[in-house]
């Protein structure tokens, strides 16, 4: 498995996921003010406290089940009443992190996809004695807010890394499929594919909440332009949408997409997708509630001041053999 890190806190996150796997639990996929970790099994005797974990999952997501699944596990494991809320509107979300700052909680784990809209409430929190940690999306902002750590990839570096695979396979005009305007995150990855790839990347934005309404995109897009051979989609479910448009289109263009599933494992390991780029999304979960719980209690930040980065790391046919056994278990 090829790998692309930078100053990472690899060496913690390789030390944690063995009990983070262990612990593992499923989700119910709900949005709104959910709380998990029940104690029992083996339970930190620390002191009981509750942390919020604020992502911009929209509904059905799977990508955001695999995430807290990981968080609910460090919760388990740290005596961590876990509350997980979402929504992906930008001012919503902020609003979340007034209520969690209301409600008095010992920490915060939170996504900066929109940043503009999100941190100041962000630093509100901070302020008012609250530690809170970012994943995922934000690495560019999330030194200025004062948090802890930020546990994710960095989308420009995977990006490149994929339009770098993307050469490898001999794509020459590709479609990038932005699920979620205005996401940083997302624009970072196509914007990465375009670094190497140039005027051969066009972006496509669709909503990716209305598989429907993408399906119909993707599929008059592959119609009008018979060059493209490539689609890259930023989420597996979003990919899966994209093989069924190739078909409906009569298009050769072959699939390539960010993050795995139960489902993107399969199709993988079958030649429907050609790659997968994993960011290993439990780890991410895992990791911002634990941080939180090693700061309350020993005083400890992981990165030395750095991000952490869970990925990316390419799956192919040559190592999906390796990976599939977790996917099917929900944790990749």
């Amino acid at each position: 498995m090829v790998r692309w890190q930078k100053k990472t806190g690899a060496a913690v996150a390789a030390g944690v996921l063995a009990v983070a796997l262990a612990a593992c639990s499923s989700s119910g996929g709900k949005q709104k003010e959910e709380s998990s970790g029940d104690s029992g099994g083996n339970v930190a005797d620390t002191p009981r406290m509750k942390v919020a974990m604020i992502t911009h999952s929209g509904p059905g997501d799977t990508f955001w089940d695999i995430v807290r699944r990981g968080a609910e596990a460090a919760a388990k494991k740290d005596n961590i009443e876990l509350q997980y809320s979402a929504d992906p509107d930008g001012a919503a979300q902020a609003n979340l992190v007034q209520t969690a700052i209301d409600s008095k909680v010992g920490g915060i784990a939170i996504t900066l996809n929109k940043p503009d809209a999100v941190i100041p409430n962000v630093k509100k929190a901070i302020a008012a004695g609250i530690p809170v940690t970012i994943l995922n999306g934000g690495l560019d902002q999330w030194k200025t807010t004062g948090a802890l750590g930020y546990f994710g990839q960095d989308e420009r570096i995977a990006g490149q890394a994929t339009g770098d695979k993307l050469k490898q396979l001999g794509a020459k005009n590709v479609l990038c499929v932005i699920h979620e305007q205005g996401n940083v995150s997302l624009e970072a990855r196509c914007q990465g594919i375009k670094d190497k790839l140039g005027d051969g990347v066009q972006n496509v934005n669709v909503n990716g909440t209305d598989q429907p309404g993408t399906q119909a995109t993707l599929t008059s897009k592959l119609q009008a332009d018979k060059s493209a051979d490539y689609v890259v989609a930023l989420n597996a479910g979003i990919a899966l949408t994209a093989v069924q448009a190739a078909k409906d289109a009569g298009s050769s263009a072959k699939i390539g997409s960010f993050d795995m599933s139960k489902e993107m494992a399969k199709a993988v390991a079958d030649g429907t997708v050609q790659f997968a780029v994993d960011q290993q999304p439990y780890l991410q979960g895992y990791l911002s509630i634990d941080a939180i719980w090693l700061y309350k209690t020993n005083g400890d930040t992981i990165g030395g001041g750095e991000a952490t980065l869970t990925g990316p790391a390419f799956i192919d046919k040559s190592n999906i053999a390796a990976v599939q056994k977790y996917a099917e278990a929900g944790t990749r």
